[in-house]
C-alpha cells in the first residue's frame, strides 16, 4: 500500500468528506460558489454582529445565518437576497452604496468589505444565492462507488474515489514506493523523525504480509507520535520556552509542554 492511500485515508476517511468527494466524481458537479467555504465566512465575519444569532445585538429584523431570514423580508420591508437578482437584492446595494450612511458594514464596526469581498457576494446573489447548512449539521451519506478505468488498481473503497478523480484529470495512479520510502514517509509523517537503521533493518526483514500494518502500529504506539501530534497544538497555544520579544528572556513553561 503505497503511502500516498496513507495520506489519503486520513483525509478522506471523514464520511463526510467521502460524500462531497462523490459528489464530484460521480457527476454532481460543485457548485461555482461555495457557500461554505466562499461566503458564510464572509457573513460570518462582517455580517453577524448585528444580523446574526445574538437577539441582544441584532439590527434590521433579518438574519444572514438563517437562509429563510436572510430571503425573507427585514423590518424595512426590502429583501436581503433575491436569488438571482442583484437589483432587488438589498444586501448588495448595501454593500456597494456610495452613501456612508447606508454603507454596510457600517464604519464603526472597522470591518469594510474588501472588494473581492464584494465581488464574491454579487456572484453568490447571481448565481441563485446556493445555500448550504454548516456541515457539522448534515448527516453524512455513503455515495456509490465511482465507475473507475482500473478496478483492479483499487484495494478498497477509498481507491475508487482517488481512481476517479486520476481519471478525471487524466492521470495514472503512481507504482507504490519501494519499501524504505514507504517506511520512511510513513515515519516522518507520523512522528516527525527518520527511521533508525535498526528499524530499516526490521522492515526489511519482515515478509508478512502484516508488515506495513505493524510498523504504523508501532509508530501509532510510540511516545514519538503524540509528541509529534502535540507540536500543533503547541504551535497554535504559541508555547515557548523564552518569551520572543524584547530580551527574549527565558520563563518557566515546560511543565505544561511536558503534560
Amino acid at each position: 500500500m503505497s503511502i500516498s492511500r496513507i495520506f489519503l485515508c486520513r483525509v478522506l476517511g471523514v464520511a463526510f468528506s467521502l460524500t462531497l468527494l462523490g459528489q464530484e466524481v460521480c457527476g454532481q458537479d460543485a457548485p461555482e460558489i461555495d457557500f461554505g467555504r466562499e461566503i458564510r465566512p464572509i457573513l460570518s465575519d462582517k455580517c453577524f454582529a448585528c444580523h446574526g444569532p445574538d437577539d441582544g445585538q441584532r439590527s434590521g429584523g433579518f438574519r444572514l445565518d438563517q437562509q429563510d431570514s436572510a430571503m425573507g423580508a427585514a423590518d424595512s420591508g426590502e429583501v436581503p437576497v433575491v436569488p438571482g437578482d442583484l437589483d432587488k437584492s438589498e444586501l448588495i446595494a448595501r454593500v456597494t452604496s456610495d452613501d456612508e450612511s447606508l454603507r454596510m458594514p457600517p464604519a464603526e464596526t472597522n470591518k469594510p468589505l474588501t472588494g473581492e469581498e464584494i465581488e464574491l457576494l454579487k456572484k453568490w446573489v447571481a448565481a441563485g444565492a446556493p445555500w448550504e447548512e454548516h456541515w457539522s449539521f448534515v448527516p453524512p451519506k455513503s455515495p456509490p462507488l465511482p465507475k473507475v478505468s482500473q478496478p483492479d488498481w483499487c484495494r478498497n473503497e477509498i481507491d475508487y474515489f482517488i481512481q476517479a478523480r486520476l481519471d478525471q484529470a487524466k492521470l495514472k495512479p503512481s507504482a507504490d514506493a519501494e519499501r524504505v520510502t514507504l517506511l520512511r514517509r510513513a515515519t516522518l509523517d507520523l512522528t516527525g523523525l527518520p527511521p533508525t537503521p535498526e528499524e530499516v533493518d526490521a522492515f526489511l526483514a519482515d515478509d508478512s504480509p502484516q508488515a506495513y500494518e505493524n510498523v504504523v502500529n508501532r509508530l501509532l504506539a510510540s511516545d514519538r507520535y503524540g509528541e509529534h501530534m502535540a507540536r500543533f497544538w503547541l504551535d497554535a497555544a504559541r508555547y515557548g520556552d523564552t518569551h520572543g520579544l524584547h530580551l527574549d528572556n527565558y520563563r518557566e513553561m515546560w511543565p505544561y509542554r511536558d503534560w
